[in-house]
């Protein structure tokens, strides 16, 4: 405000805009939550949470000491003082308010353990799931082949458990067999006590962690899987045992029509063993889901060759690389960290990252990302992010994420689930009162092995793995194809889209602006017009700015000294220079300054427009100054993206904060529809309007001005070129920044959710049909009884089923 009267300052004020020096953000003088003298300077703060840590370290914001780079730490997370519930991986203005987030601590000082079907459940240590019973596994998947320790333990039990059962098998088959030999070995008395001992370690040894899971569900009043296994082949194997310590306990009813008592250690051991088995292929197929994160791991490269202030190089582990190090990458090396390319040329294969195949050019200038391969050109990078900040790193946590989250329609598996247990429960104690009732000799044995079959049968494994396999599996198979997802409900909520509303800057266009045309008015000259402008809009953070000072810096022009810097929201940028006013905007802004564009120039204004030019209008000290051209090119994909999306069916709406004649050019070349002017909240207002039609609305764009209409929408699309709160606000990020990655999602999310409604029908009608098999309903017609070993059997062949038919969205094609 130098060089103006105080009262004139004074009368400014409540237009005055000042920097938050906490988080950055932009606050008006007036209406600021809060403000601190300290060194002579007034500060003004946008919440009370960045007052308190100004106040308790101010030498640490005003710039005074020397600023000390937070350390990068692999698997920080970072929360938001004033909203708790933001929770991301990496420093980032808020979200929500746009403060800066504070770390709350290392993911890597305590790993997490998760139940892949009840996410909520969280441990810091390996266990059982005290909903359903199953085990936890890692929260966030490592690289290479570190043992599972629960599928190696499962997978001895079932070997031994094998081993043990055979025999008992074959005593069963003995039985059967009409030979006087024969039978009178089946009558000697050693038999029932060498089954016996053959079926206790399979049952008590072998099935134990079932019994553990079984009894927990009881204590925890969370009825599962495994309360059934543990209550079926207990009682068969509890039966058994008194049938052989103790047989003359059991009155006439439990016996044959020969006197005989039957034993069911078999059916207790094949229950087991079976159970086993269906748990090992399930734990692998398990596994195999986690596959691509375990890709995604893989590429990083675990060395980087150094080059040191003294130029010597020097291989260095990849945790050692810090901001600002300057790397060489030799050809067919992989690029060790996210950087810029400082010296050298080459093409680099970006497929892991954005699913294209076509290797990616790249100069001096160019940014490169870490795990991408370098072809047959030398590169020096300056490191920019390292750790937890690259990009490889935030796609794994966000796909890990988004693997443990929960889609919709697994409410409807949740309630059916929560119903069945005990619904199994009584079926199995009415299918043994019936046949102890009205069954035939035995009547006891009937009826025991006719309820242990139904609750051998009725487990609900493969009801709660329907959706969450699917939903690993194509989260995973999105982010091989560039396609983030960020949660499931995101992933169904896309399959129901019909309106995509798409922002032009950066979306539809490179988001690369460069300055075309520069017209002086008279008595200026392009240097000083540039020179006001690039001085401006130094300050500024609206994706135009950079072509500005992009075009000053080749012409050598330099940036003219800038005093009260002020951002008008839908208008543009002023200041002062030497004492003038200066302001760099649209006919709005001039006009607030007094100033006008000459009528002569009308014409020419137009036409720039209308060749797809945004117009800069530059004002000094109440005179119109000259104009700036600025071009932004529309991406050479996106015709092809839009005539895709258009024959899917949905409608299309383009939202521009630029002039509307600007916006038609772009429009007119796509063939699209659009909305011109469209201020941040505007936009949201536009997603907020057509929801009210009752249209289903995805929103793509890539700025921090899109984020409200982004977290407005029912599902945002941040292109991965864009800011990192747009990628934030998203529940969907196209890594590559390429419409036709919206077609792939898309059909993701079809081939996802026509998936999980296959393995929710084949639950539901797999117990639907083995229930009353089970319980004997065909026997007064056909004889037939379902042995619990083919309960068992069929159990495990369901989860199975599940999983496999859930892994076959590994071969989609999108």
């Amino acid at each position: 405000m130098s060089g103006l009267p105080r009262a004139v300052a004074m009368a400014g004020l409540d237009e005055r805009v000042e920097i938050d020096p906490v988080c950055g953000m932009k606050v008006k003088a007036k209406t600021a939550a809060g403000s601190m003298e300290h060194a002579g300077k007034t500060y003004h703060f946008c919440g009370k949470g960045c007052l308190a840590k100004f106040a308790a370290e101010p030498a640490r914001f005003d710039g005074s000491a020397a600023k000390v780079e937070e350390p990068i730490v692999a698997g920080a997370r970072y929360t938001c003082p004033m909203h708790p519930e933001v929770m991301v991986d990496r420093q980032m203005p808020c979200p929500k308010c746009g403060m800066a987030l504070d770390r709350v601590g290392p993911a890597e000082v305590r790993v997490e353990f998760v139940c892949p079907m009840h996410p909520e459940i969280v441990r810091q240590e390996a266990g059982d799931c005290p909903i359903c019973g199953m085990a936890l596994e890692r929260r966030t998947a490592v690289a290479g082949d570190e043992p599972n320790a629960e599928l190696e333990a499962m997978t001895q039990r079932f070997w031994i458990g094998l081993a043990l059962t055979l025999p008992l098998l074959m005593v069963m088959v003995v039985g059967l067999v009409p030979s006087y030999s024969l039978a009178s070995l089946m009558e000697s008395t050693w038999v029932p006590w060498a089954e016996l001992a053959l079926a206790t370690p399979v049952v008590l040894w072998a099935g134990w962690p079932f019994f553990v899971r079984g009894w927990a569900s009881i204590v925890n009043r969370s009825l599962n899987m495994f309360t059934l296994i543990a209550i079926g082949s207990g009682a068969a194997y509890v039966y058994s045992v008194v049938g052989v310590v103790a047989p003359g306990v059991f009155p006439a009813s439990f016996r044959g029509s020969d006197g005989t008592l039957g034993l069911y250690f078999e059916a207790a051991s094949v229950i087991i063993v079976l159970v086993l088995l269906g748990q090992v292929l399930e734990l692998r197929a398990r596994e195999r889901t986690g596959g691509a994160i375990k890709a995604l791991l893989g590429l990083a490269p675990k060395t980087a060759r150094r080059i040191g202030k003294d130029g010597v190089e020097a291989d260095v582990a990849l945790e050692q690389v810090q901001v600002g190090d300057r790397l060489r990458v030799r050809p067919g090396e992989k690029v060790p960290v996210d950087g810029v390319v400082l010296e050298g040329g080459s093409s680099v294969d970006e497929s892991m990252v954005s699913g294209e195949a076509v290797p990616v050019q790249k100069a001096v200038g160019g940014k490169v990302v870490g795990g991408t391969i370098n072809g047959t050109g030398g590169l020096v990078i300056e490191a920019e992010r390292v750790g937890a900040e690259t990009l490889l790193a935030r796609i794994v946590a966000m796909v890990g994420d988004a693997q443990r989250t929960r889609a919709p329609i697994q409410r409807l598996a949740d309630v059916v689930a929560s119903w069945f247990v005990p619904a199994v429960l009584l079926a199995a104690v009415i299918t043994f009162v019936v046949w102890m009732m009205y069954g035939p000799a035995p009547h006891f044995a009937h009826a025991l092995v006719n309820a242990v079959a139904v609750l051998i049968i009725a487990c609900p494994c493969a009801l709660g793995l329907a959706t969450p396999m699917a939903i690993m599996v194509g989260v995973g198979k999105g982010a091989g194809q560039g396609i983030l997802i960020r949660n499931a409900e995101a992933l169904e909520r896309f399959e129901k889209v019909d309106t995509l509303v798409i922002d032009k800057t950066g979306t539809l266009t490179e988001g690369k602006p460069r300055v075309t045309s520069i017209v002086a008015a008279e008595g200026f000259t392009e240097e000083q017009v540039l020179g006001v402008a690039a001085g401006l809009e130094r300050a500024s953070e609206h994706p135009l700015a950079g072509a500005v000072l992009a075009a000053a810096a080749s012409r050598g022009v330099e940036a003219r000294a800038v005093v009260g810097f002020a951002s008008v929201t839908g208008q543009g940028v002023r200041g002062e220079v030497d004492g003038q006013k200066v302001g760099v905007g649209n006919e709005a802004l001039l006009e607030g300054m007094g100033a006008a564009v000459p009528a002569e120039l009308g014409a020419q204004v137009e036409g720039m427009r209308g060749g797809g030019e945004t117009v800069l209008f530059v004002a000094v000290a109440g005179r119109f100054a000259g104009m700036l051209g600025v071009a932004d090119p529309v991406k050479a994909s996106t015709a092809e993206a839009i005539r895709e999306l258009q024959g899917a069916g949905l409608k299309l709406l383009m939202l521009t904060g630029d002039n509307k004649t600007t916006a038609a050019a772009v429009a007119g070349k796509l063939g699209i529809d659009f909305e011109a002017g469209v201020s941040p909240e505007g936009k949201a207002a536009v997603v907020a309007r057509l929801q009210g039609e009752g249209r289903v609305v995805a929103m793509a764009g890539d700025g921090v001005n899109d984020a409200p209409a982004l977290a407005k929408a029912d599902v945002g699309i941040a292109m991965g070129t864009g800011t990192d709160v747009a990628m934030e606000t998203g529940g969907i990020t196209l890594v590559h920044g390429d419409l036709r990655g919206i077609l792939k999602a898309r059909r993701l999310s079809h081939a996802t959710m026509r998936n999980i409604r296959q393995n929710l029908v084949l639950a539901f009608v797999y117990n639907a049909l083995g229930v009353p098999l089970a319980a004997g309903v065909l026997y007064p017609w056909t004889g037939m009884l379902l042995s619990p070993m083919i309960a068992a059997a069929a159990m495990s062949l369901s989860s199975v089923s599940v999983i496999g038919n859930a892994l076959r969205l590994r071969a989609v094609k999108l």
